[in-house]
């Protein structure tokens, strides 16, 4: 197959998407550290805890009522101390399903009206979302902000649909490992830079506000960035789709069902994320791990996902990709249940860097594989949806087992359902034709050079 574009738009376009998405993704991840201090000061103002303060009828503190009660039905009792880790895994929770909600509208949006487009007013929904925590000074204001944001977030998928229209079949892997790159830089330095900026006080009624106003910053910035340098991609409004042969045209031969690679995103995304999720209170639990420990321990993972992406996955056809990724993945697992000491929590990161290194992007690539270009936004939505479903529920679902049930049982389970994973992925999916490059000299410089 020839190549979607030209050497130079694809170089140009793939520059544009990294440096936009690199933007996104740090301006999202500035908020990850800050939840328990951001919502703790919310509780303090609306819900303390103080039993002499008098009774407060606030949106937070019907909320925590409800969290109360849940915690009431497990049969190990949970300290007061995880109220604003549920509180942050309840807010988490929300932001994935309405992403899960919104993921295949914006798709098909994209497919209508245009990448560029749809990926503008994604834009404008995220600039409003942050806007709202700037000026955040109740928990109702940013329970406005995280919905919002949840249902306008749809910058990944229309970036992976942007980068399917400018690849080629050969090339459809590493630019898809090229977007995951992005997933962790950001995640290796944005945590870090937005604790920083916690530190720092600009606005009495909202702590936070340096924070959230540096996030504004850079999603405007990126807004603008795009307005001028991102062009419209989508080949029936670029044209490019006639430039094709009449073989190109036919309907295209599937390899693998859309619906088996989106049950595989789904079910992965709700073990995996259920882990993440309860790592913090394993390393707590074990280890007496602080909030700068545990960002030691994912900054590690940040760091060594980044090189395997730059330096492996890229080179990886997409389906061997997936292969090692769930497999990595079900060795954390056995790991974790039975890990006694810091060198093998380490070794477990290790096998989740990998994990998270490979198979989201890999499962992104498969799926365009069976995609024409004039549904290719709205497949890849789908598939963002079901992953979104999974990220959503596995923190409930996981952390109840790990309650209830203790972490032996919980990481067993969530090895078992990983193991089934596996199954799937190693005899249930296929190698689609023109995914496995041949390598040449000329090929190797092209990887070299698109950015």
């Amino acid at each position: 197959m020839a190549p979607a574009v030209d050497a130079a738009t694809r170089k140009r376009v793939l520059r544009v998407i990294f440096v936009s998405l690199l933007l996104d993704l740090l301006s999202f991840t500035f908020i990850l550290p800050l939840f328990p201090k951001l919502l703790e000061f919310y509780r303090n103002a609306e819900a303390p805890l103080d039993a002499s303060a008098p009774a407060s009828k606030t949106l937070l503190s019907g909320v925590l009522g409800y969290l109360n009660a849940y915690k009431a039905a497990f049969a190990r009792p949970i300290e007061s101390r995880y109220d604003i880790v549920l509180l942050g895994g309840a807010l988490g929770s929300l932001f994935s399903l309405l992403q899960a909600f919104a993921s295949p509208i914006i798709g098909h949006l994209s497919d209508r009206h245009g990448r560029r487009t749809a990926l503008l007013a994604s834009m404008a929904g995220n600039i409003l979302s942050v806007l709202l925590w700037v000026v955040a000074v109740d928990f109702r204001t940013f329970l406005a902000s995280r919905v919002v944001g949840g249902l306008s977030e749809g910058n990944i998928q229309i970036a992976t649909a942007i980068a399917t229209d400018i690849s080629d079949d050969t090339s459809r892997g590493s630019t898809m490992a090229l977007i995951g790159a992005c997933f962790s830089i950001a995640f290796t330095f944005g945590p870090a830079v937005g604790a920083y900026l916690s530190t720092v006080p600009t606005v009495a009624a909202n702590p936070f506000a340096t924070a959230a106003s540096f996030s504004l910053f850079l999603i405007v910035t990126e807004t603008v960035y795009l307005w001028f340098s991102l062009p419209e991609t989508l080949p029936k409004l670029t044209g490019a789709d006639k430039k094709g042969t009449k073989s190109e045209a036919k309907p295209i031969r599937r390899t693998n069902s859309h619906f088996l690679l989106n049950f595989i995103h789904f079910t992965f995304l709700l073990f995996f994320s259920g882990m993440e999720f309860s790592l913090p209170f394993m390393t707590y639990d074990l280890f007496g791990y602080s909030s700068a420990s545990n960002g030691r321990l994912l900054g590690y993972v940040g760091l060594v996902a980044s090189l395997l992406q730059g330096g492996v996955t890229r080179r990886l056809p997409p389906l061997l990709s997936v292969k090692t990724g769930v497999l990595a993945c079900l060795a954390a697992f056995a790991m974790l249940g039975r890990i006694t000491t810091v060198g093998g929590l380490y070794l477990a990161a290790t096998c989740l860097a990998t994990t998270s290194a490979t198979v989201v992007s890999g499962l992104n690539a498969l799926s365009s594989f069976e995609a024409s270009e004039d549904e290719r936004g709205r497949k890849l939505g789908v598939m963002r949806s079901w992953g979104q479903l999974g990220r959503g529920l596995g923190p409930i679902l996981f952390t109840s087992v790990y309650w209830w049930a203790g972490r032996g049982t919980a990481y067993t389970l969530g090895a078992t359902g990983i193991a089934v994973v596996s199954a799937l992925v190693l005899f249930g999916l296929k190698t689609p034709p023109g995914s496995v490059k041949a390598k040449t000299k000329t090929s190797t410089k092209v990887e070299k050079s698109e950015l």
